[in-house]
């Protein structure tokens, strides 16, 4: 599974999605909107952060702990 999240480098909310995902042991990467402009018009990037999960954009917002327990879960 390809986790990527898509954020500006002053998002607010990143670091937290990242200690999330960690918490659910959900390996990722983090791509800057600022470093690549290609992500951003590929999935049409006008927040952040964002969630991309095997090439296709899960979430466009800072999800709940709940949200993200539900969608691993069933991903799994």
């Amino acid at each position: 599974m390809d986790v990527i999240i898509i954020a500006t480098k002053a998002c607010t909310h990143r670091e937290n999605l990242e200690k999330e995902l960690e918490c659910l042991h959900i390996p990722y990467r983090v791509c800057f909107v600022e470093d690549h402009p290609d992500l951003v018009e590929k999935f049409s990037i006008r927040h952040s952060p964002n969630l991309v999960v095997d090439d296709e954009v899960v979430f466009r917002k800072q999800p709940t702990e709940v949200e993200l327990h539900a969608y691993f879960d069933i991903k799994k």
